[in-house]
């Protein structure tokens, strides 16, 4: 939708979530020499300030990233995002929060590519300057990254990073992410597929997941909630991230890091994460 704007809730607790799976899977594909492409479908508008603009009306980082800032007891790889994260602000202070082209555009290597889709103006305009040197790197693209994948898929390298992250303000996002994975898979199998989705109240959302688990064979959902549900009916109290092809590593990682991220994050106790595999 033309109207949202993720910098509301920028370096929030799904944020935290997302994009410390990201750099796990990041970090994983950059292991073997081969270039690999990364696909983001909602790119937003790459990175995001904290201390002006839109993040300080809730300022939702506060219960998410600031949690984390100054840890030091971390595990290595949620230490790992935290760190990229610290170095792109001035020492001592959080002015900034990556978002997932940021994040890539950090990891990738010279023979790797992104590319990105944004369908808000202001917000792809952002990107563009953001990667306005990048050259053949990285691609920015006004438009509806469901769309974009059918173009980008297979890539020529035969090894990619697929991340779908709709806001799913708009409920027909829920049958758009399903259509698109599943059209996604049957182009590209091999491919890795990160789909992030809110944990709310309504029954799109609580049915989203398993609806996700009938269209691969090898996936890994892992879930994260900071609190209740909320009694009134509405609101986020996590979220979760849904991998096609994941790598082997990648569950053991998760539940070393998880009982930490859910410690930090925790709002009431009801918070909880959750973590399954179609091998178990």
């Amino acid at each position: 939708m033309l109207s949202y704007r993720h910098a509301f809730h920028a370096g929030n607790h799904a944020d935290c979530l997302k994009h410390f799976v990201l750099v796990c899977l990041l970090r994983h594909l950059a292991q073997k020499d081969k270039p690999f492409w990364m696909i983001d479908t909602h790119a937003g508008a790459g990175a995001y300030g904290l201390d002006s603009g839109y993040a300080t009306k809730n300022e939702e980082w506060q219960g998410g990233i600031a949690r984390l800032w100054e840890r030091t007891d971390l595990p290595p790889a949620l230490a790992d995002y935290v760190e990229l994260v610290r170095a792109m602000n001035p020492p001592g202070r959080l002015t900034f929060y990556p978002g997932s082209p940021y994040l890539a555009a950090k990891l990738l290597r010279d023979q790797d590519r992104l590319r990105l889709y944004e369908l808000h103006p202001t917000d792809v305009d952002l990107l563009g300057k953001t990667f306005m040197d990048a050259g053949r790197k990285v691609m920015v693209t006004l438009g509806d990254g469901f769309a974009g994948l059918k173009s980008q898929l297979p890539p020529q390298p035969r090894r990619a990073l697929v991340l779908i992250d709709p806001s799913y303000e708009d409920k027909h996002d829920y049958v758009a992410v399903l259509t698109a994975l599943r059209d996604s898979v049957k182009r590209f199998p091999t491919g890795t597929y990160a789909v992030w989705y809110p944990q709310l109240p309504r029954p799109e959302a609580l049915r989203l997941p398993e609806r996700l688990r009938g269209v691969a064979v090898d996936w890994l959902d892992v879930r994260l909630s900071i609190c209740r549900p909320g009694s009134a009916g509405f609101g986020m109290s996590g979220s979760g991230m849904f991998i096609v092809n994941p790598p082997w590593t990648l569950a053991a990682t998760l539940r070393e890091c998880l009982p930490v991220l859910k410690s930090a994050l925790a709002v009431d106790e009801g918070a909880e994460f959750r973590i399954e595999t179609s091998s178990e």
